[in-house]
């Protein structure tokens, strides 16, 4: 990839950022793309919360990605309370369980969550790093 090819995505990207930031405040934007969590997650600015089963997440997951599955996050949001006024990504396999992940957060009062738009399928099709 030229250097003027990687310049035009990286600012894609951080335009991109700045418009999911900028619907963050006002409350409106709730899905974020694989790019966007990947940049966000990378510089530290959110973590990552994987909700599928065992054997989902055994089959290869995000690096470093707090792994609860859907029907445990109940139960397990003390494990959460240090990120309750961070930026929270919730991911699964395609985006309907990190959904209801989300609104779980968000009752609980989470208020920066983002469901991560596809899942790990749009992850992986975006060519970003499991393990």
């Amino acid at each position: 990839m030229s250097i003027s090819s990687r310049f035009c995505r990286i600012g894609f990207i951080v335009l991109l950022m700045g418009f999911a930031v900028a619907g963050a405040n006002a409350g409106e934007v709730e899905l974020i793309s694989p790019w966007q969590a990947s940049a966000m997650y990378t510089e530290k600015k959110a973590v990552i919360v994987d909700v599928r089963e065992d054997s989902e997440w055994n089959e290869g997951h995000i690096p470093g990605a707090i792994h609860i599955p859907l029907g445990q996050l109940n139960e397990r949001l003390p494990e959460l309370k240090l990120y309750k006024d961070s930026t929270v990504i919730t991911q699964c396999k395609s985006g309907g369980r990190s959904a209801k992940a989300l609104d779980i957060l968000k009752s609980a009062g989470f208020s920066k969550v983002y469901s991560m738009e596809g899942g790990i399928m749009a992850w992986d099709e975006a060519g970003l790093k499991t393990k």
